[in-house]
Order: structure tokens, then sequence, then C-alpha cells
């Protein structure tokens, strides 16, 4: 297999794989995205930080490289074949082209005819739109492509309308296709894929995968199997974080991505055919829920149009790190949308429930709580889970009616929120709107419409039954419900949690279960919007049994996610460093629990973890020794004072990589760079006293804890930190 390499004018090389044909591309963003080409012209597409190569050969369209920077600085001398369709999609009665179960190519999606494009102007960047038509069954297709001004990265989606007479049948569509990413026959040495193993209590696991680790084996054809990754129901990262990354490190380059979906989604690298149009080519298939891995069949009627959920897509020269830093940037832009609003102040949040209160609240637990969370600088105060439920009562499976408990509040829980108020802080409540428990008052008197079926009977999961956002009643009565809380009740903040999983979703009035759950998924996304829009100072944290739905349909939305469930402090450094690869530091909320009977060492060990991010205080704050409150109150200071005003502005590094949960004797460490300073935090764990971190600074000065022994020396090309215990974390200021 030859390479073809394509050179940056100005001297610097870089190689990747190949095109359908030799051809120089040279052309500049205006005339890529000027009048229609000619068959058998390429087609180029670059709006600022990425260039989009294409090829119309024999009137259909065909995608190659996606490349980092712009199309105008890059001349490319191609030999061999690696394009790929532009859109894969697979109709009922069509012979499928894939072997296997892969997704890669479709039909219609091969014989689509290219029709024309155009631009447009956006808030976020340009916009490229590619239409293309299927003659037989008169689908026509809308590929977007949304630029995003300063950063490496484009959104992506697919729409399609039905101009024919019969009804179509989809069994997949892609949202994005990503193509030549190495030789068709040649991939498992060049490639890793950087993927994210996500649980509960254990998010963000990230391992760097040759394609025969996830089930894609070089068989010098074409391959059958497909490295992929999927999630099935409404926790969109209860099994993988919603993102990817292929990196082919013979050529430096790595694509990645993120799919923005607050249910099911699949991707798959592979390779197709090795004959034809459509050979030797490494392509990635990124979308939303299909029929065959989420039970999506959609029915398209003659007038219909059907929309894919959008996805994000960029390509970097370098790894993980440069792809993280694009991402970060690109999220950023995300969150500039007028439904989202980020606290201002970025304020501490105190949370009554971990190592604390255990979703037990009553009004004589609460104040001397409240007291004590004022004391330390905490500028919110949530009471987390059973404030609605009996005393003794189990809170799961009679949740739903969301009206305070008399017994907990003997003075009513307006006097209790008062106090928190009178002490300075912003008061929040536990809620999980999207569910009703099973014993519940609203299960027990609400009609079976209001609640997603399968087979005529509700789906009953971990006690709950799951409600149908369709439904305009359901999405009436809650927001009827947060009015209260919001409006009589002047709570500023609102912990969403959501502890069930739909699975395949519901075929009540739809086309199929996982069509039923999209149609559902998209309801809570507009519910959000108009929570927003009716309450502009409503703090909403986004939670699933902790980071079980972390995605940037819901992050777009919402302040702030809760990373994990993890009970145990000394492990929440190994899911922080992964976790700040898929959300913004200025949104990943994290525990600081110190226990009851913590030393200082364990206190402070909390708090650095917290300090990187978005600090959730939590914990037996009034039974703390006085050294443990001390080191609770500075790291609070010198977070509000020298790391917040950064944040958000901070972009993660990994000088030790992403470390595994499972590895107690390895240190850890994360850096958050940003213009106007550098972090760095390193936390000792079981391993040696010495913490050695290669990175290169001028200076380097410990932050935080300063009066626990940890000693800080750097050369020229590291820092080295001595804990002098076990379990001790620290931050650092380097220049």
């Amino acid at each position: 297999m030859n390479r073809r390499s394509f050179i940056v004018r100005g001297g610097s090389a870089v190689v990747a794989s190949a095109l359908p044909r030799a051809v120089a591309l040279a052309q500049t963003a205006s005339q890529a995205t000027g009048q229609g080409n000619q068959a058998g012209e390429p087609l180029t597409w670059s709006p600022g930080e990425l260039s989009f190569f294409f090829e119309v050969a024999g009137g259909r369209l065909r995608q190659g490289l996606l490349l980092p920077g712009n199309a105008a600085t890059q001349v490319i001398s191609t030999n061999g074949q690696s394009t790929g369709v532009e859109v894969a999609v697979q109709f009922d009665n069509e012979n499928s082209p894939d072997q296997g179960m892969k997704l890669g190519m479709g039909q219609p999606g091969l014989r689509l005819v290219y029709a024309d494009k155009q631009t447009e102007a956006h808030d976020l960047g340009e916009r490229l739109i590619l239409h293309q038509i299927d003659e037989a069954s008169q689908l026509h297709v809308e590929s977007f492509y949304q630029a995003v001004k300063g950063c490496a990265v484009a959104r992506r989606w697919t729409r399609v309308t039905n101009k024919g007479s019969r009804p179509l049948g989809i069994n997949y569509i892609s949202s994005a296709m990503l193509h030549s990413l190495a030789p068709a026959q040649a991939f498992e040495d060049d490639l890793r894929i950087h993927t994210a193993f996500n649980s509960w209590m254990s998010e963000a696991q990230w391992h760097s995968l040759r394609p025969s680790e996830l089930g894609m084996i070089e068989n010098e054809r074409t391959s059958w199997s497909e490295a992929c990754a999927s999630s099935i129901g409404s926790w969109s990262s209860g099994k993988f974080l919603p993102m990817a990354m292929v990196e082919n490190v013979k050529e430096g380059l790595t694509w990645f991505w993120q799919i923005e979906h607050n249910g099911s989604w699949y991707w798959e690298v592979s390779n197709t055919s090795e004959r034809g149009i459509h050979a030797n080519n490494v392509y990635a298939y990124i979308g939303g829920p299909d029929d065959l891995h989420a039970d999506a069949w959609k029915q398209l009627k003659p007038g219909q149009s059907y929309e894919t959920v959008p996805v994000a897509v960029g390509c970097v020269r370098g790894g993980f790190e440069e792809a993280v830093a694009q991402l970060t940037q690109y999220r950023r832009r995300l969150r500039q949308s007028p439904v989202s609003r980020p606290p201002d102040r970025l304020p501490v949040i105190f949370n009554d429930y971990m190592n604390c209160l255990w979703a037990d609240p009553t009004e004589a637990k609460e104040l001397p709580m409240i007291e004590a969370a004022a004391a330390v600088g905490c500028d919110y105060y949530v009471i987390d889970a059973g404030w609605y439920a009996k005393l003794h009562e189990d809170w799961s499976p009679t949740l739903g009616t969301w009206l305070p408990s008399e017994d907990r509040w003997p003075h009513g829980l307006q006097f209790t929120l008062d106090k928190i108020r009178s002490a300075g802080m912003v008061p929040g409540l536990w809620l999980e709107p999207e569910v009703a428990g099973a014993r519940s008052q609203l299960a027990a008197t609400r009609s079976s419409d209001w609640f997603l079926q399968r087979h005529g009977e509700r789906v009953l999961r971990n006690s709950r039954y799951m409600l149908d956002f369709r439904n305009p009643q359901v999405t009436s009565y809650l927001s009827d419900v947060v009015r209260r809380l919001a409006g009589a009740y002047g709570i500023g903040y609102i912990k969403m949690d959501y502890n069930v999983n739909t699975l395949t979703g519901t075929d009540l009035n739809a086309d199929s279960p996982g069509q039923g759950l999209l149609e559902h998924n998209r309801a809570v996304q507009r519910w959000l919007d108009q929570i927003l829009q009716e309450f502009p100072s409503l703090v909403i944290e986004n939670c699933a049994s902790g980071g079980s739905r972390m995605d940037y349909a819901m992050l777009a939305r919402l302040q702030i996610q809760s990373m994990s469930d993890q009970e145990d402090y000394r492990r929440l450094p190994s899911l922080l460093v992964g976790s700040t690869a898929a959300v913004l530091p200025e949104q990943l909320g994290i525990w600081a629990y110190p226990l009851a009977d913590a030393d200082a060492d364990q206190a402070s060990f909390n708090m650095v973890t917290a300090m990187s991010s978005r600090i959730h205080q939590s914990g037996r704050l009034d039974k703390l020794s006085p050294a443990a409150s001390a080191q609770v109150k500075r790291a609070i200071e010198v977070y509000k004072n020298e790391i917040r005003p950064h944040l958000a502005t901070s972009i993660p590094f990994y000088p030790l990589g992403t470390p595994a949960i499972s590895r107690r004797t390895d240190p850890v460490a994360l850096g958050m760079r940003s213009p106007g300073g550098t972090f760095l935090y390193a936390w000792r764990l079981e391993g040696a006293s010495e913490v050695k971190i290669p990175i290169r600074a001028e200076s380097a000065t410990l932050l935080y804890p300063s009066d626990l022994g940890t000693a800080v020396q750097r050369d020229s090309n590291s820092i080295t930190l001595q804990f002098p215990r076990p379990y001790m974390g620290a931050v650092l200021t380097i220049h």
C-alpha cells in the first residue's frame, strides 16, 4: 500500500492516508464553498481550523480526509483509493453492502447522487450544507457541517426527507462519517483507539487500544468485524463515555468525536470493501440510536423529515491531550446559547448526602450543618434526597409528588430554607423529576399514558416508573413542581438526579421502542430549555447516579455535572483526571467529604481533588476536628481567590497520563493551564513518597496545603514532590 503525503507550505510535512486518485488540492475556503463542482472534481471546505475533503465522482459525493488547518496552506498529492460514503444509510428491502454487523455504507447510502451545496453564516461560524438525492426512493439528504470559530471541531448532523410516495423504513443513518484513517489492510500497528469505560463509581476510565483489542481484526481483506462502542437507553454514559478518538500514531494525527445525545448512540471503526470506489478505507461511523443496536427502526412517511442526533468531530496533529484541548474549547463555544446560563461566581456548593446524612435529612440534623457549611465558606446549601419522605420510610419508591415531609420538618421546610438564606447561602433541593416511585401517589393516580411502556405495560426499573415527556400533561405537571420549589420556596438550585436506565425505550405511539425513547429524550431537552428560560437564575446540576448521563445534550444546557457517587475519597483522583477529558472544569462537580474522624491529611486530600474543578462539599463538617476543619476552610479560600477565577479558561493536561482506579500504588497528576496561570494537582496514593512529574517549569510553588510537610523540588525537566505520608495531595502553581 503506497502512502500519500501532504506538505504544508512553509516546510513542515505530515503524512496521511490515500485519496481515490492522484490529485492536488489547494483550494481556499472561499473557492471550496463557491458554485457546484463538475463530476470528478474535488470539493474542499475549509472554514477555519479544519479542512474537509470530498470528491464528486460519477455524480456521487464521496468523503475523504478531515485534516487540521486550512486547505489553502496545503498541497496534497495522493495515490491509491480511500474515500467513502458521505452519509451511511440503510433501508428495509435494500441489499446491504456491509458484511457482518457493520454500518459503514448502507443502501441507498452508496447510490446517493450529489445535488448541490450551500453555505450560510451562523453565530458559531460558517455552516456548510450538502444536498444529495436517491432517485429510486426520492429520499432527499441534507448534511450539516457547523464550523466553530477558534477550534478544530465541527458539529455534524444529517436530515432526511421522504419526497416520494411510499413509506421508507430506516435501519440506520449516520450523524457523521470519517474516512481515510489508515490503509485498509495495515491498520493494526498504525492505529490506537482511545475510549473511556464508564460505570457507577468508576467513571471515565480511559484505555488506548489497538483495533484488535476492540474486535477489529486485521485479515488482509475486508474485516467483517468492527471496533465499536454503544449505549442503550437513557444513561448515555452508562457503559462508555459518548466520545472516542482514533490516533494514527505513524502519521501523528488524531481524529475525535463526541455524541451529543442524552440517550442511545453507537460508533464503529472498521474497513470497507477492497474493490470499487469505496476501497482501501478505514472509516468511523458515528451516530445516535439505530435499529440493530438500540431497536430504533424509523418509518419515514411521505412528506416527513427525520434528523439525526448531533455529533462533534475534529482532527488534530498530536494525540489525546491535543484532542482534549480542542474539545474543551468547543464545549465552551457550544455553551454560549440563549438557554445556557452558567452561574456567574462558580459557587462552592454544599450537599448533605455523601458521607453525611445519606438521604435522611431532618430539621434537627440540618441546622448545625448549615452553620458549619457557612463557616467554611460555602455559597449554596443543597438538601439531598429524602426531604419529601416520611421518617423511617425508604426515600426511593415513594418519590414523585415532591411535597415536603411534615415529620421531618416540624416547623415546615420553609423554616430550614430560611435558615440557609440567613446564613448567607442559597438553598437548593434534590429532585428526580423523570420518574415516579412504584409506591408513589403519582404512580397510583395517573393514567398509563404518563409513563414509558413496552408491550402494554409500564416499564418498571429500580422501583421506578419512568415518565413519558412526550405527554404534555407530564411536562406541565413537572413545570408546576419547579415553579412551586423555585417560586414559593425560593430555592436557587436543583440537583436533578436520574437513578434509572430506560434501556430500549417505549413502544407506545412509536415506530419502535428506540424511536419512542429518542422522541422522549428530545422532549426532556425541550422541557429543560423552557425551565431555564422561565428561571434564568436557577442552577441545575446534571446527575444520574453520578456520571451515568455525562453528555453535551444535557451539559450544553445545564450548569454542573455530578462526576461520581464514589464513596471512597481515596479513589476520586483516578476518576477526576479522565473526567476532565469529557466535561469542562467549570462544570465538573467533584465531592469533597472529609469523614467525621478525618485528620488534616485526609481532609486536605479531599479538598485537593475537588479544587481542580467545582467543589461539591459534603461530609460531617459539624463534627470535624479543628485541624481538619481548618484545612477545609483554607482550601475553599485558596480555591475562591487563586483557582476559581481561571477555571472557565483552563485547559486540562495529563503529565502522568490518565490513571486507572484499580492502581492503588501509582501516583496521579493533573494540570490545568489558563492564560492567567497554570495549576498542577498531584496525589500520592499507597506508593512511594516521591512523586516525580515530567514537566518543565521555571518555578513551582506549593499553594495548598502548605503546613503538612510536603516538599517541592524542581529541575529542568521535572517537578518532584515528597509526601511524608500515604494518601496526600497538593496543589502547585507553576510558571
